[in-house]
């Protein structure tokens, strides 16, 4: 018996929807809540318990999910194995590097990617550099640099936690250049400004005669792991072209995370609490 169209289209609609539900179920795990009852994912996707408990036996039977001996749910041995496996980044390099090249042939900007360190420092681990012969050059990957220095230091420390971010203030800022922000209260104004914005921008802060403007970049946690920047000689860079180069960066370190595994809920959270932290502080 040959289908017509509305049964084919039909079939397929369902699956397609299985799809997106088995999705919307693995979207519920994460770091923070890595075991989640049926109930609570129902409740996350808005689902019927019955229609999830079908699910997630399907998905069980195919290793996506796994339950444990309470009758909760972990993901299972296959999204472990895909995530380990060499064809998915997991770093910061790997992730960043094919989003920073396309960003640089866009504007033929230099694009650093800078990397949030344990230490309240953050370091260059890579750059695609610009193909003009004026161009901004980072001499010191690998290198510590002050978290407080910068766009893309300013990026970070934006999204931390106010305790982590109150402690690396009462550090005191060393004025690098003529126009280093140096005093903490101009710098947290700055850096509400870049969480409602989404990007960071200096003029010269800390290298004389660079602009820059960055973003940034966010684990599968929604925890800020780095930053996007774009690194311009002051001759190239209006006001006007710091917005417009703003706005990209800022959707170039975006692509990143996702690659990372961020998801708009992780970071939303994130933001929440960055802001009702700051407010406290």
């Amino acid at each position: 018996m040959v289908e017509g169209p509305g049964a084919s289209g039909g079939a397929r609609s369902g699956r397609v929807q299985s799809i997106d539900r088995a999705v919307a179920i693995l979207r519920c795990f994460d770091a923070r809540q890595p075991e989640i009852g049926l109930s609570e994912i129902a409740r996350r996707t808005g689902l019927s318990t019955s229609t999830v408990h079908r699910l997630l036996v399907a998905m069980s039977e195919n290793d996506l999910v796994r339950q444990s001996a309470d009758r909760r749910y972990r993901l299972g041995p296959l999204v472990i194995r895909l995530g380990r496996s060499a064809g998915v980044a997991t770093t910061l390099r790997e992730a960043a590097q094919p989003i920073a090249r396309q960003a640089r042939d866009e504007v033929d900007e230099t694009v650093g990617i800078h990397e949030l360190m344990p230490t309240d420092t953050r370091v260059v681990v890579d750059q695609v550099e610009s193909r003009q012969e004026l161009r901004r050059t980072y001499a010191e990957l690998g290198v510590q640099i002050a978290v407080v220095h910068g766009a893309p230091g300013k990026a970070m420390l934006a999204f931390l936690p106010a305790e982590r971010r109150e402690r690396i203030l009462a550090q005191g800022i060393d004025r690098k250049t003529p126009t280093t922000i140096d005093d903490p209260a101009e710098l947290r104004r700055q850096l509400e400004e870049i969480r409602a914005t989404g990007w960071a921008y200096s003029d010269g802060e800390r290298t004389s005669g660079i602009r820059a403007v960055a973003a940034p970049v966010f684990d599968h946690t929604g925890e800020v792991v780095g930053a996007l920047g774009y690194s311009v000689p002051a001759i190239r860079m209006d006001d006007a072209r710091v917005a417009d180069l703003g706005e990209r960066i800022a959707r170039a370190a975006w692509r990143v995370s996702t690659v990372l595994g961020a998801t708009e809920e992780a970071v939303a959270e994130t933001r929440r609490r960055a802001v009702g932290e700051a407010g406290s502080a």
